[in-house]
């Protein structure tokens, strides 16, 4: 299986956000400078360490630099004292600032959820920088469905005493969406979603990211997000779609694959909200993307 390949070596630094904020970014180091690098944005409360197995076989496949983010209140970067400032407008001016640090001129953009929105408001503000992006789960039609699903586990999981309760309690939360997954993927998704701080586990990301959440009215509809969609149609697209999610529909997964010029779907079956990127066909797909990229 790819996901048990050694995987390349990841490097740590830190990069000053406009207010100061320290944000951690890893790195792969390129074989290939030539080519442009990937860089992996992850999902709300997520870290770049969902990017380990999908960051290392892109590596490997492609000779390409790794980058990933923790966004703002994530991962390793700081907390923000200011739970507003948990905002798409802010994290897009931290990446824009992590872009200068690194001098990356231009990258293929891999986001997951909010990673891929992301992504694609880069479309909007620097879209001279894509050279094609992959959006994992995300897409101009978010289903209130899936808002209401996450918004009822962000913040609220019950700490677990050691990383056994951690992943029997990713299980019952997320059995329903995971089906096929192998018992040390759901161990290595809790060592990714909490860390061993003393005698105790503590989560990856800052609790009052749940406030962002708690402020949206689910019985209105969602922003028209479209247009934000056409500003990406310039550079290669691949969706990537979890068969049992509820964020992202098949309906809207076509549509965004058929209505741009150089659009492609990939489905991950017994997965959901969102996609892990482990398995084999996923992992092809997704090198072979960016294999072919120009």
């Amino acid at each position: 299986m790819p996901h048990t390949l050694p995987a390349p070596e990841w490097t740590s630094r830190f990069v000053s956000a406009r207010d100061g904020l320290k944000l951690h970014v890893r790195e792969i180091a390129a074989r290939d400078h030539a080519k442009a690098p990937v860089l992996c944005l992850p999902g709300l409360t997520r870290s770049g360490r969902d990017f380990d197995v999908v960051g290392a076989f892109i590596a490997q496949q492609t000779g390409r630099r790794v980058l990933t983010l923790d966004s703002r209140g994530r991962g390793e970067s700081e907390y923000d004292p200011d739970w507003k400032r948990y905002d798409l407008r802010v994290e897009l001016e931290d990446l824009m600032e992590v872009l200068a640090a690194l001098g990356v001129e231009g990258a293929v953009f891999l986001g997951t959820s909010r990673g891929g929105l992301l992504s694609m408001l880069m479309g909007t503000a620097r879209p001279e920088v894509l050279r094609g992006v992959i959006l994992n789960d995300i897409g101009p039609v978010i289903e209130a469905r899936g808002l209401a699903r996450i918004r009822g586990y962000v913040g609220k999981l019950p700490v677990p005493k050691d990383f056994e309760a951690a992943t029997r309690l990713l299980r019952d939360v997320f059995g329903t969406q995971f089906t096929n997954l192998a018992p040390a993927q759901w161990e290595a998704w809790a060592r990714r979603t909490w860390r061993e701080e003393g005698d105790a586990l503590v989560g990856r990301y800052d609790k009052n990211i749940m406030l962002t959440l708690a402020e949206l009215d689910l019985e209105q509809p969602m922003p028209d997000l479209w247009p934000i969609f056409e500003t990406i149609k310039h550079v290669p697209l691949m969706v990537i779609r979890g068969e049992l999610s509820e964020l992202l529909s098949q309906e809207t997964a076509e549509r965004m694959a058929s209505e741009h010029p150089a659009g492609r779907l990939h489905v991950v079956p017994y997965e959901g909200h969102a996609p892990l990127l482990e398995d084999e066909a996923t992992l092809a797909a997704i090198s072979g993307f960016i294999g072919g990229l120009p």
